[in-house]
């Protein structure tokens, strides 16, 4: 049923992303979605948001899953497949729909909204070891995962533990923690657990500081990472505050603040349009810094500048920096760093000067 079943083998790609992606109903203006006349169409996915991201960062990436035989699965294949990324080992499912999710305008301040998710019985969530091509899969240097994934089923968990289960040769796993209580059930404390399962089986994993202390009651990025001990990389993110990585090496943890067991890089002040997608493109900028070898500091702080892309941009994907004007911000020292002002059209600002700006204080 596969391509590769059929002798043909895929090719390896810098990022592999797997995961449910859904049309997205965005309101034509504010209000409850009771109120709302109308909305506008655009796709979501926190594995294809990740990839296109990285494809339009400039790597070959690749996004796997399934989408049902309709319209909505033709919008989601030929947008993700037009940013470059690589569609071809996407199910089609005759059988099941494509999953949508409407949601109201966030408050800046509060990110207050309301979402409406139809993903019951998706194509998705159909998804096992037996029905997704495992070769393309695993042909990449980078295979991206999150929580999410396995919360749909016991076939979509299934199939993540496969993933995340040691094997010879499997690529780098990055595992995006995405905590989704909704998904799991209130009543369903198993949640949690598979979660930490699966991060503990990754190499790389990103968690917020606010999903670890309601998943697992964990409080600071120290706690986080003694319940982590097995992944080489575990990323803290922190909001506003920042982020940071514990890296593990032939000593333990790598030497790289104050205390001598973590790098810490404090978040960009930015100028927010839409408080939506910056995880998604902080693990696209942190996965791009990783892909080119650069230092653990400036992966944070590519992470963070992918996050700013983001968040000043209306949508879940924005245009990334272009990567020489990015690593010159990254290589910023420490003081200018802290000065840094990020707004809308920043990404631009090698071409329209005066897009990006310094500020004593924000």
């Amino acid at each position: 049923m596969t391509a590769t079943a059929a002798g043909n083998t895929p090719d390896v790609v810098d990022v592999v992303a797997l995961g449910e992606s859904m049309v997205t109903f965005l309101p034509s203006r504010p209000g409850r979605l009771a109120d709302v006349p109308s909305f506008e169409r655009g796709i979501g996915g926190a594995e294809s948001n990740v990839a296109c991201a990285l494809a339009a960062a400039g790597h070959s990436t690749r996004w796997v899953g399934s989408v049902g035989a309709d319209g909505f699965g033709d919008h989601l294949v030929e947008t993700i497949g037009g940013y470059g990324v690589d569609v071809a080992h996407v199910r089609r499912d005759p059988a099941r729909p494509t999953g949508i999710y409407f949601r109201t305008a966030g408050d800046r301040s509060t990110d207050a909204h309301e979402v409406a998710y139809y993903r019951a019985g998706s194509a998705a969530s159909a998804m096992t070891p037996d029905g997704v091509d495992l070769d393309a899969v695993r042909a990449g240097r980078v295979l991206h995962l999150s929580g999410i994934t396995a919360a749909l089923s016991a076939g979509c968990l299934d199939l993540m533990r496969e993933l995340t289960a040691p094997r010879p040769g499997r690529p780098l796993v990055s595992f995006d923690v995405n905590h989704r209580p909704g998904l799991w059930g209130e009543d369903d404390g198993h949640g949690p657990e598979v979660l930490l399962e699966l991060a503990r089986g990754a190499d790389l994993v990103f968690v917020g500081d606010d999903e670890a202390r309601e998943a697992w009651g964990l409080h600071g990025a120290r706690a986080v990472r003694e319940a982590l001990p097995e992944p080489g990389v575990v990323v803290v993110k922190q909001g506003k505050g920042g982020a940071v990585a514990f890296e593990k090496d032939t000593g333990g943890l790598s030497c790289e603040d104050a205390d001598g067991t973590a790098t810490f890089v404090r978040a960009l002040h930015v100028d927010v349009v839409a408080a939506v997608g910056a995880g998604d493109a902080f693990a696209a900028g942190f996965l791009s810094a990783t892909l080119r070898g650069l230092p653990v500091r400036d992966r944070l702080r590519h992470g963070h500048l992918m996050a700013a892309a983001a968040l000043t941009a209306p949508g879940d994907l924005a245009a990334p920096p272009a990567r020489a004007h990015a690593d010159r911000l990254a290589a910023l020292d420490d003081a200018a760093w802290g000065r840094l002002r990020l707004g809308p059209g920043w990404t631009r600002a090698a071409e329209h000067p005066g897009a990006e700006k310094e500020a004593r204080t924000p």
